[in-house]
């Protein structure tokens, strides 16, 4: 009967894993829509993150399943609880970024980047995808160093998101209002993306070793 429900644990893993790999490559689509004006790239990027939070129904079914038939106690009920705070964080993570494509979309033709800050937000893409990128590692190996090396590569998502906020405030800011605020809150999907990766690898390290370690904490957001 254990085996069972461990294999339906591993089944929910996968699940997770493939919805961080979606991720992964939804960020790097956005990106490239925002950055290149590309209004088909955005409009599949789109389609893409909704089918990705559409697999947050049969991850959440499988572990509330789990929670309901296999009655999990100690480090199984942590996993599967830890599981379903999971799926939550990964759609966020997709919710976030179809916003940073349906930015694109809303502005099309006209680029919704302007010139001054377009190294920032390519450099806060590339740092999206490779948060993303960790965090499916950690999913996969729930090694305490690729966690702390998420907490790492979100300091400089942080240190970007900063620079970005001083160049749309500085005295010489001349894009005007609406482009301030659509890069305001670019900064801010970006931003929050890299938390909920981070997130990502703190659960998965307490999921599976039932540890925080001081450096690693869930910090309320």
């Amino acid at each position: 009967m254990r085996t069972r429900f461990h294999e339906h644990l591993e089944q929910l893993a996968d699940q997770l894993r493939a919805m961080c790999v979606r991720n992964r490559e939804a960020i790097a689509m956005a990106t490239d829509a925002l950055l290149g004006a590309d209004l088909e790239l955005a409009e599949r990027t789109i389609d893409y993150c909704a089918e990705t939070v559409a697999m947050r129904d049969g991850a959440e079914h499988a572990a509330v399943t789990l929670l309901a038939l296999e009655a999990p106690v100690a480090g199984e009920l942590r996993r599967v609880v830890t599981a379903l705070q999971l799926v939550d964080d990964l759609t966020r993570m997709s919710t976030l970024t179809e916003h940073i494509a349906d930015t694109a979309r809303r502005r099309h033709p006209a680029d919704a980047v302007p010139e001054p800050v377009r190294n920032l937000v390519t450099h806060m893409g590339e740092t999206a995808v490779d948060l993303a990128d960790a965090a499916v590692d950690v999913l996969t190996t729930a090694d305490p160093g690729d966690a702390a090396d998420l907490d790492a590569r979100d300091d400089t998502m942080d240190d970007l998101h900063r620079d970005l906020l001083a160049a749309i405030l500085a005295e010489g800011w001349d894009n005007g209002t609406a482009a301030a605020v659509d890069v305001t809150l670019l900064g801010r999907y970006y931003e929050r993306f890299a938390d909920h990766a981070v997130e990502v690898g703190r659960r998965t390290l307490y999921m599976t070793t039932g540890r925080r370690d001081d450096a690693l904490q869930l910090r309320e957001r």
